[in-house]
């Protein structure tokens, strides 16, 4: 009996607005075919760093910029059909600081995946670091979760904690939960790509 042909690994677009770490560690990861997934194209909003990374790594890239449309909406649907054409599995949302909208959604709900710097649903939102600390918690962490209508809203694939320490300023705790939050967005993205996974309610189920 010939062997069952192996399954493509999974497509990704990858949208970032900075640095691209998180773009990076995604990249190192897809280098082994174990991974499941491959990054296919990374769009910006704008010129950043992880444009940079992902032309280096002879990824195809895109920018859509919002200064360049006369509305939000206008902007949302041109971003998706950006995305589209890459045909992708999944939307990875890697440090990408616009909160995309409905025409979007209506291509890629349940399948773009977003990270906060919190222990969601506590502390949604732009400043997850400073009100978690504002509010005097001992522990806080990240969340790989799935982008839906609302602001940090959507169901949870996975989590971490990070311990707060005495002496924390926003900046260190921020450090410390970057690095938590890379390896687990790496993880959570393989194992969605792997082994597929389906959504019930607010709960992520992955086989």
């Amino acid at each position: 009996m010939a062997p069952a042909p192996a399954t493509p690994p999974a497509r990704l677009v990858v949208l970032v607005s900075g640095s691209g770490t998180n773009l990076q560690a995604l990249l190192d990861a897809a280098r082994d075919p174990s991974f499941g997934a491959e990054v296919v194209a990374v769009g910006a909003d704008r010129d950043c760093a992880g444009l940079r990374r992902a032309e280096d790594a002879g990824i195809p890239t895109f920018v859509c910029r919002v200064r360049d449309h006369a509305t939000r909406e206008e902007w949302d649907g041109e971003l998706a059909g950006k995305v589209a054409a890459h045909r992708p599995d999944l939307v990875v949302s890697a440090g990408f600081m616009k909160i995309v909208g409905a025409r979007f959604l209506a291509r890629f709900a349940g399948r773009t995946v977003n990270t906060h710097p919190a222990l969601l649903p506590s502390f949604p939102g732009a400043h997850g670091v400073r009100d978690a600390l504002a509010h005097g918690v001992k522990v806080t962490g990240c969340t790989v979760h799935f982008v839906d209508e609302g602001v940090d809203a959507g169901p949870i694939i996975a989590q971490g904690v990070v311990e707060v320490r005495e002496d924390d300023d926003e900046s260190a705790l921020h450090e410390r939960i970057k690095e938590v939050e890379r390896d687990m967005l790496v993880d959570a993205v393989g194992r969605l790509a792997r082994d597929g996974y389906r959504i019930e309610g607010r709960k992520v189920l992955i086989p």
